[in-house]
């Protein structure tokens, strides 16, 4: 059994005021789909935008060569790696890609890449080459499908990881590693959470309502969130959200549970605040959610007001 973690949410450093963009470190972002049937776009530009939003110096967006020029008039900020792309449109890694990820702090995989289960083994070597780079990793939507494919839940080593996976992605996971445990059952997701993380020696974000955050022997539940945040988009910020604050303190001293703690804290506390200032229980849209990160995170910090719940 998983012990439940009470205990407040660290504060992230105060931010260095002589520091530059590489100080504050850099994020690659891997995502995005270039598939006739299926062109996922928004998913990788989102991720990107909420790193920024969270203090990230430099953002990478790794995306298919036929759509990279499109996703930067999105989000010119960043800086885009092309990976090519086969006769159906579907990812390949190649060199640039491996030298961007390498050139990182941290690594988003999966925001966007490709749904079509046929082509689950193109995103797996994608996926596995991220990881055995051995920098820390946020793994989301497609990326945590691509998991199961074969046997690479049972050969990648996932202990730099967060998983991030919604209660349909936690079950496909689960079944995967013969865990039985419901991820819809609101008692039994701080249990169902940690038996997965403990099961695969990572950290295991849990979305939904009251998201749990395990490392398989502490079990953290959010306390912060509206119903407002039940739109399409806001898993992707909550992984480019993750993986800028990975980039940024993991050196100092913070760990990959803390950090995911915070980050789920933030976005919690951005969508809440979000409802106050509208009046509103919908209509949120996952970008307005990324732009509400840096007043949130500000009171998350070394010195800064503790934020309260608003909605």
């Amino acid at each position: 059994m998983s012990t439940p973690d009470t205990s407040p949410v660290p504060r992230l450093p105060e931010r260095d005021p002589r520091g530059h963009k590489g100080t504050f470190g850099t994020v690659a972002i891997v995502g995005g789909c270039a598939r006739r049937e299926s062109p996922m776009l928004g998913a990788p530009v989102l991720a990107a935008r909420a790193a920024f939003r969270a203090g990230c110096g430099l953002v990478r967006l790794v995306t298919p060569e036929p759509i990279i020029t499109a996703a930067l008039s999105l989000i010119p900020s960043a800086t885009g790696v092309g990976m090519s792309t086969d006769e159906d449109g579907s990812p390949v890694v190649n060199h640039a890609v491996m030298e961007a990820l390498r050139a990182a702090d941290a690594i988003v995989v999966g925001p966007g890449l490709d749904a079509d289960h046929a082509k689950r083994h193109p995103i797996a070597d994608i996926v596995r080459q991220a990881v055995e780079i051995g920098i820390p990793t946020v793994i989301d939507a497609d990326g945590l499908n691509a998991l199961v494919t074969g046997e690479m839940l049972h050969r990648i080593d996932l202990s730099r990881c967060v998983l991030t996976p919604h209660p349909g992605e936690y079950e496909r996971l689960a079944t995967a590693r013969g865990i039985g445990a419901d991820a819809t059952d609101e008692d039994e997701r701080p249990e169902a959470a940690a038996l997965l993380a403990r099961s695969l020696g990572c950290v295991v974000v849990l979305k939904g309502a009251g998201t749990v955050v395990s490392d398989g022997e502490r079990a953290w539940v959010c306390e912060h969130g509206h119903a407002c945040l039940a739109t399409a988009g806001t898993g992707d910020v909550l992984a480019g959200l993750t993986g800028s604050l990975v980039a940024q303190h993991r050196r100092a001293g913070l760990s990959l549970y803390d950090l995911a703690r915070i980050a789920v804290s933030a976005q919690a506390i951005a969508g809440e605040r979000w409802a106050q200032d509208k009046q509103a229980h919908a209509g949120l849209l996952a970008s307005e959610l990324a732009d509400g990160l840096p007043g949130v995170l500000a009171g998350l910090t070394a010195g800064g007001a503790s934020p309260s719940r608003r909605a």
